[in-house]
């Protein structure tokens, strides 16, 4: 099959065997996003070798259970060993002997096919087209803060970041009724959040010490910098980023002003797939440009481009 491979941080087109794994179904690649984290794979945030990327929807070719054979599926990216200390605790995402859907000793799906164990796919519903569905992964991560953090409505919300996954943590977050602002920079990006009543600010406009709530999703050591001087005392930071390389930071204030502070990663597929069904909220207005597989490097550095939202492979 067709694939992207990514190797010494250098990104490829390859022809490799179609994948077979014991006891996994087979899945044939109907669309594939790529995120920041493959962008960061390949300038080296982590040692991967593989195909990369874990967005995506298609549908099952082979299965060890015949039902599954024709339905078309989205996939959580974790799949674990349900035998470790985490995953009899109820931390599965956090499993001991896990892989990791192009990211962590797994290939990913920036090909033709890919497998995945039946126990981490979840049907599509009807109505939900595969130009949404392909964002079940990263909404799920969105709707992950919102399991962490009770937010009310009467909280004073910031969301630093409105990029691809910054768009679907707005949308979220604005279901909840808070007092909800949004640090964007780019004009489609405030465009996209306007259209959804959701109110951009400027990095200028974010009063210090006033919000109940921040989430940090640049990815920055600057978005960090500003979500710590807008925390007013026990407040809660919810971190969506990953951060390459270190960071020097100045502990003391986050003692002195008992800052909460959250790591958020993988979050709920259902009911991900249940809001878009219901249509209370919208990712594909992010859907910026569409590639075929076979101008997949080109589609990667279009992905890469400062404000550019989502860009889908099509095998």
């Amino acid at each position: 099959m067709k694939s992207l491979w990514l190797e010494s941080q250098s990104l490829s087109l390859r022809d490799v065997p179609r994948p077979s794994k014991p006891g996994e179904a087979l899945i044939r690649v109907r669309l594939a996003g790529i995120c920041g984290t493959d962008l960061e794979l390949v300038r080296g945030y982590y040692p991967f070798t593989g195909i990369p990327g874990h967005e995506f929807v298609g549908e099952v070719i082979e299965s060890p259970d015949p039902s599954w054979i024709g339905q078309r599926v989205v996939g959580e990216i974790n799949a674990v060993c349900g035998e470790c200390e985490q995953c009899k605790n109820g931390r599965p995402t956090h499993c001991e002997k896990r892989t990791v859907l192009g990211i962590v000793n797994r290939d990913g799906v920036h090909a033709e096919y890919t497998t995945l164990p039946l126990a981490n796919l979840h049907l599509v519903p009807d109505s939900v087209p595969d130009e949404a569905a392909v964002f079940t992964e990263p909404l799920a991560a969105a709707l992950e803060i919102q399991q962490q953090v009770h937010i009310q409505p009467t909280d004073r919300v910031l969301l630093i970041g409105a990029g691809r996954l910054g768009q679907l943590i707005a949308q979220t977050l604005a279901l909840t009724g808070c007092d909800l602002r949004v640090v964007a920079r780019h004009p489609l990006q405030k465009q996209l959040l306007a259209g959804r009543r959701i109110k951009p600010i400027s990095e200028g406009e974010v009063q210090p010490r006033r919000w109940d709530v921040v989430v940090e999703a640049t990815g920055s050591p600057s978005g960090f910098d500003l979500a710590r001087r807008a925390l007013r005392p026990r407040g809660t930071l919810a971190l969506k980023s990953t951060y390459r390389g270190e960071m020097t930071i100045a502990w003391s204030p986050f003692v002195v002003d008992e800052i909460t502070i959250v790591g958020s990663r993988c979050g709920p597929f259902e009911p991900a797939l249940s809001l878009m069904e219901r249509k209370e909220v919208d990712p594909t207005v992010l859907i910026a440009k569409r590639f075929p597989l076979a101008a997949g490097l080109e589609a990667y550095e279009t992905a890469s481009q400062p404000g550019m939202l989502k860009v889908l492979l099509e095998p």
